[in-house]
């Protein structure tokens, strides 16, 4: 995936299947927001009432707990819809009257009207650690559709035969319910994925997954003759640090929480903690180590990905200034959870080499000496989707900490743990780079609608010319920004 080209080559079938896209988008950006409510709707009914089929397979091609998928599923079919809610209150449009004014300020102003409109074509590459929510029918998916954008879903090689049976109840449901054929459509193959970020009728794409491959296919996004947005989750260490007033009052609180947060799922969160900064003489670190060598592993998704987190160790167990605390590095069928241990000064000499991001149940415990060097850490880090404080209300280290890492990360936490993301308006599931390839917009929560829409002013247009949300009657019955005040939804 690391080589670039402008052109895509030839694929018949994948041709045909953005083919259908293509036709199906002017539809759907037409389409009411009770007809795309309905969709999602129709969607999340169909999941939820195939439960007991669909979970057991996602059982035995990820491995993963029956508990855990169950909660998964519920957490997909709830944000299919809370999108449906979305569409149907319509304030994601952001609609916007100015009336022709004579008087303006700044010398007589035309009637200006501005929507959010669906870009079109979308790609949503499925992510391999959570086969329901981040995956043929996830948020994404969700809100894409949400939005009135044709959806193609390059399925992960780790759960293929779930991926399928999933978008047969897509399709069926769209169809089911209205939906114009060429509404969704499943892919597969780590070419096919090349050709489809290319393909001349794509018009955005998410990912989430690995930096590299995330990367990559950022590059070929770019390297079109007309790029395209591309919405990557790619990579984060979510940091958490503990100051020496939290560390002396809930030493053992800390010690568990974060144990369980690092190795809930075997470590394969994107949220997972990595990194975690501690007073060095706080009493804290063989509170933690016994946190860590007490839990227990699993399965990780399938080999690929367990090789993976083994080779990512690596480099770690060669180093002289880093020391296995907890754990056996050993490559085994199911992983040891594992802590490392270095301190403040040599993270803050080899950032990029301790800072790497190790998808598994491993972390890296840091000793800082003083409240300064807890903050040039924060300063040298680069972009998380989350980042952690563990302090007190009236610390004035733990201030100072959340003023830096706002900078540094999409979601700052205080006193609670990154893994769990809730599906809600205002979470923020995203960061800088190399978190995210666009830090002002989310994967989780209702707005990440607006990945899939673009502005559009229209001015002096003929009321009958217009779309239904910028209308003088207001068909849709939408809230509305007219002439700078607020009008609530009629």
């Amino acid at each position: 995936m690391s080589e670039t080209t402008t052109e895509a080559p030839a694929n018949t079938e994948l041709d045909a299947v953005m083919a259908a896209a293509a036709e199906a988008a002017p539809v759907l950006a037409a389409s009411t927001p009770a007809q795309r409510a309905a969709w999602l709707r129709a969607i999340a009914d169909a999941l939820d009432a195939d439960a007991d089929t669909l979970v057991p397979l996602a059982m035995r091609e990820s491995h993963l707990l029956e508990q855990r998928l169950k909660g998964e599923l519920v957490r997909t079919t709830f944000q299919l819809r809370l999108f449906a809610e979305t569409v149907e209150s319509g304030a994601y449009l952001r609609a916007t009257i100015d009336h022709a004014d004579p008087s303006w300020g700044m010398g007589p102003r035309p009637d200006l009207r501005r929507v959010l409109r669906p870009l079109g074509p979308a790609a949503v590459f499925s992510a391999s650690n959570f086969p329901f929510a981040f995956s043929v029918a996830g948020g994404d998916t969700a809100a894409a559709i949400a939005a009135g954008c044709p959806v193609i879903v390059k399925a992960h090689s780790a759960h293929i035969e779930l991926s399928h049976a999933v978008a047969d109840h897509v399709r069926a449901a769209l169809e089911a319910s209205g939906a114009p054929e060429g509404a969704f459509a499943l892919v597969e193959g780590r070419q096919v994925g090349r050709d489809l970020v290319l393909h001349p009728e794509l018009t955005v794409a998410t990912f989430t997954g690995s930096l590299t491959g995330g990367r990559a296919l950022f590059d070929l996004a770019a390297s079109r003759p007309t790029p395209i947005p591309f919405y990557g989750e790619l990579g984060s260490v979510n940091p958490v640090f503990v100051t020496a007033a939290a560390a002396s009052t809930r030493g053992q609180e800390i010690a568990t929480g974060f144990a369980a947060s690092m190795t809930l799922g075997v470590g394969q969160f994107c949220t997972k903690p990595g990194v975690l900064l501690v007073p060095r003489d706080a009493g804290l670190e063989p509170l933690l180590v016994e946190a860590v060598r007490t839990s227990t592993g699993g399965d990780m998704l399938d080999a690929k990905i367990r090789d993976g987190f083994f080779d990512s160790l690596d480099p770690l167990a060669d180093r002289d200034d880093v020391v296995l605390l907890a754990g056996d590095p050993a490559r085994a069928e199911v992983p040891t959870p594992s802590l490392y241990g270095t301190d403040a000064a040599t993270l803050l000499a080899y950032p990029d080499e301790l800072l790497e991001e190790h998808f598994g149940p491993a972390a890296l415990l840091v000793r800082y000496d003083t409240p300064e060097q807890a903050l040039q850490v924060a300063h040298a880090l680069e972009g998380q989707l989350t980042a952690t404080v563990q302090g007190t209300d009236d610390d004035p280290d733990t201030a100072a900490l959340v003023a830096v890492l706002a900078d540094k990360a999409g979601r700052v936490l205080y006193n609670g743990w990154p893994t769990g993301v809730s599906v809600t308006y205002a979470q923020q599931h995203g960061g800088p780079y190399p978190a995210t390839t666009a830090p002002h917009f989310t994967s989780v929560g209702t707005a990440s609608i607006d990945r899939f829409l673009r502005p559009v002013a229209y001015q002096d247009v003929p009321d009958a010319a217009l779309p239904p949300a910028l209308q003088d009657a207001n068909p849709w019955h939408l809230p509305r920004t007219v002439d700078g005040e607020y009008v609530a939804a009629q």
